[in-house]
């Protein structure tokens, strides 16, 4: 199965057995009972995709679907963003609720 993210392409998604955001993905995936995807999105979450389903097949649509901005964000930008408050964002409130439920559905799943 062909399973892309929603902010593909529409050349792309209208090719899609499945559209899917990234949390979408991976529900969609360990319920099927396939065992080979091409997965259309930032490759790096075929780590993610591998550890949670170990016995089915994984293949990008494009090794060169690579996010530049998410591989800005590193581990010490985070702390160091935490620790001295620097790279603060201002939102308005209807969008900074609808980012604090996505980050409790990930701390969530963490659990």
């Amino acid at each position: 199965l062909v399973v892309v993210h929603p902010e593909c392409l529409p050349e792309v998604i209208d090719l899609a057995d499945e559209v899917q955001s990234t949390e979408g993905m991976s529900r969609f995936i360990g319920q099927s009972k396939k065992s080979e995807f091409i997965i259309g999105t930032e490759v790096s979450i075929l780590y993610r995709l591998r550890k949670e389903n170990p016995e089915k097949n994984f293949y990008p649509a494009s090794a060169q679907a690579i996010c530049p901005d998410m591989k800005k964000i590193t581990l010490e930008k985070v702390l160091y963003s935490l620790r001295f408050g620097y790279g603060e964002i201002n939102l308005p409130e209807t969008i900074r609720q609808r980012a604090e439920r996505s980050i409790q559905r990930m701390l969530e799943y963490k659990s």
